[in-house]
């Protein structure tokens, strides 16, 4: 009893009520807030916000003033490792610049940033961008701390938007070599990757020469479309051999071609879809196999493209 009698007393520092009457937004807890978008030439949408933080209920309307803050990109990158790249101007919009915090009120309520990911002026697909939007003005103390929502968008295409092509004008006009007689009669040649039967499939030479890689296709669609990706479908058993990284070029004529996509395929049975880094313009595109699982050859039972 003696002991806590005798206890010390402390002095607090003063702790003033205006120190945590501030104006903040709330997405900016849990910076970076990240979005996939759908492709779409709808405007997407993403929620922002101003609040009002403190003990009471502010006595009078707040004004909050917003802006895309693009200076920010680089000290983000640079203090988070992260190489993302700032979204462009036209490729955005902010719904409201001005915004109220009514009197007895504790937020603006959602406003809406608008993003196109589709059309002119849209981000690229696959890509990740970076766009800060921060309080750039309001009528009350801001804390510092969160006066900027850093938000980081991608454009992801859904697969089940983008059905596999119809391939009966296709041909194998390429190959960099293909097993004619060792598997047999109804498989190991190249066409064999194009004729809707998971059970037969290409296998690169491996009777009388087995040349190493890169192993490629090059095909003719027939005619020029949007290209948006590849669907692979690896040969139906657990030999070595199957694609793992990947290159993908295309072309409008035969004569020239340009990078694509380049990826690396699991080593799987299962079918495998990947999207181009752009969607393209193309009639040709070549698949160049550049490794395979523990093996040196490759195969190959269906290539689709969507």
């Amino acid at each position: 009893l003696a002991l806590f009698s005798c206890s010390d007393h402390y002095e607090l520092p003063d702790q003033p009520l205006s120190a945590y009457t501030k104006v903040y937004m709330p997405q900016a807890v849990n910076n970076p807030q990240a979005y996939s978008l759908k492709i779409s030439d709808t405007l997407q949408e993403i929620i922002y916000s101003a609040s009002f933080g403190g003990q009471d209920y502010p006595a009078e309307d707040i004004q909050v003033k917003f802006s895309a803050n693009s200076a920010l990109v680089d000290s983000f990158n640079k203090a988070n490792n992260t190489a993302y790249a700032l979204m462009p101007e036209k490729s955005f919009e902010l719904g409201s610049a001005t915004a109220l915090i009514p009197k007895g009120g504790l937020s603006t309520g959602p406003l809406t940033l608008y993003v196109k990911t589709g059309g002119a002026g849209a981000i690229d697909i696959l890509k990740d961008y970076l766009l800060p939007v921060s309080i750039s003005s309001a009528s009350e103390k801001i804390n510092e701390g969160l006066r900027t929502t850093f938000y980081k968008v991608r454009a992801q295409p859904n697969l089940n938007d983008y059905p596999v092509f119809d391939r009966t004008a296709w041909n194998i006009i390429g190959f960099s070599s293909q097993e004619a007689n060792g598997e047999g009669p109804s498989n190991g040649r190249a066409i064999f990757a194009l004729d809707n039967d998971p059970a037969t499939y290409w296998h690169t030479q491996w009777q009388g020469a087995s040349p190493g890689p890169p192993h490629f296709l090059i095909v003719d669609m027939g005619a020029i479309k949007t290209l948006h990706g590849l669907s692979f479908l690896a040969r139906q058993s657990d030999n070595d051999g199957k694609p793992q990284d990947v290159q993908v070029q295309t072309s409008i004529e035969y004569i020239t071609g340009k990078d694509a996509a380049a990826f690396t395929l699991a080593n799987t049975k299962d079918q495998q879809s990947q999207f181009l880094a752009a969607f393209t313009e193309a009639r040709y595109f070549k698949v160049i196999i550049q490794t395979s699982y523990n093996a040196s050859y490759t195969h190959l039972a269906e290539l689709n493209a969507f």
